[in-house]
């Protein structure tokens, strides 16, 4: 390591733009690993056959890290800076091949592709909120620092549209649980009906009154004619008419949980949820035969979070949903980077299996979530 830490320091000293490093060996956990300058980081992005992970990291910790990278895991290195390209090179016996070149236009094809990335939402649309969220300047363009925000919506956006590309009824019907401020409701809002072209009807729901008034306020601004908000409770919220798409952002410990079971209850056709301050779990876990994991707070901590969401996961799965966990970093940078997309398929064989192991789960380390509980009181379970 020390070798490749020596010549990757020498890249690191130029600023390096942009790096991929390729030729896995067979212990490697990922495929491809892009390290990509940003204002005051660099994006770590790990991909595997089917995903991508993202870690943010600082300079020298992202030198060490790519140094890590060459020492077993993988063979080929190459980086671009303003007016260079490095390449570095390790053979199968270890031995190492480092050289350099100026490369002025390779570089600057390579930023140019990247800012002509194609979004679905793009520079220049009409988009109200993102004008209203500093995100696009007067003239259109997307304001500097606000590149990473920029691509997180989009992202949530896209998640969106994978599965509405499947959806095929030309009206819908939406609730955004724990609305807050509202922009990104505004923003799916936009999506739905300018992009889409879809009839929608969306009600944005949140506990506090002024946010309520200021959000119809904005929705009566932008000409969002089926977009309202209304102040209320996840938990014994009602509606009379079917419910096709359920979004919860941000919906604090349990009331995910109320979120998801309304979701069900309704036989919502998908649900995106990114879940917040999961306590629930955390504050009764025990385990004998895994203490190791109770031992130390932050492990607890984390590992209920992920315990949370696999049973949140399995147990839409037995409700009758195809259920992803994906990792995603959304706009408001919560340290919480998982969403629940689910889309309703009907029970499958497997129901009884998912459920199962929630229970197994829940008896051995103590848990009682509320989730569960919901849906067994309602037989839904």
């Amino acid at each position: 390591m020390a070798e490749s830490l020596t010549y990757i320091a020498e890249i690191f000293k130029s600023v390096p733009k942009k790096i991929v490093i390729s030729k896995p060996t067979s212990s490697a956990e990922y495929i491809r690993v892009v390290v990509v300058k940003k204002e005051k980081y660099y994006q770590i992005e790990k991909y595997t056959e089917k995903q991508v992970f993202h870690e943010n990291l600082p300079a020298d910790k992202a030198e060490e890290y790519c140094a890590g990278l060459l020492d077993g895991s993988f063979r080929q290195l190459n980086a671009w800076t303003d007016n260079k390209e490095y390449a570095l090179s390790v053979s199968k016996k270890g031995k190492m091949l480092f050289n350099s070149r100026n490369a002025v236009n390779e570089c600057k094809a390579t930023t140019e592709h990247n800012r002509k990335k194609n979004y679905i939402l793009n520079e220049g649309d009409d988009i109200p909120a993102l004008r209203d969220m500093g995100i696009f300047t007067k003239d259109g363009k997307v304001a500097a620092p606000m590149q990473d925000k920029f691509r997180q919506i989009n992202r949530f956006v896209e998640i969106i549209d994978d599965e509405l590309k499947n959806f095929s009824d030309r009206e819908i019907t939406v609730i955004d649980f724990g609305c807050g401020k509202s922009y990104l409701t505004f923003i799916l809002y936009h999506y739905l009906t300018e992009i889409r072209k879809i009839n929608v009807k969306m009600t944005g729901l949140d506990l506090k009154k002024d946010v309520v008034e200021k959000c119809n306020a904005t929705a009566k601004k932008y000409g969002y004619e089926n977009l309202s908000f209304e102040v209320g409770d996840i938990n014994g919220y009602k509606t009379d008419g079917g419910v096709d798409m359920v979004i919860t952002l941000h919906a604090c410990d349990t009331a995910t949980d109320y979120a998801l079971y309304n979701a069900v209850k309704w036989n919502a056709k998908m649900i995106f949820s990114v879940p917040c301050c999961q306590h629930e779990l955390n504050s009764t876990m025990s385990s004998e035969n895994f203490s190791i994991l109770t031992n130390y707070g932050i492990i607890k901590e984390r590992t209920a979070a992920l315990m949370t969401d696999a049973i949140r996961g399995n147990l839409l799965e037995c409700c009758g949903y195809r259920t992803q966990l994906l990792e995603f970093v959304d706009f408001a940078h919560t340290p919480k980077n998982i969403l629940i997309r689910a889309v309703k398929r009907g029970k499958t064989k497997k129901a009884e299996q998912y459920l199962s192991e929630v229970e197994r789960l829940c008896r051995e380390f103590s848990f009682s979530p509320t989730l569960l509980k919901l849906l067994k009181d309602d037989g839904l379970v």
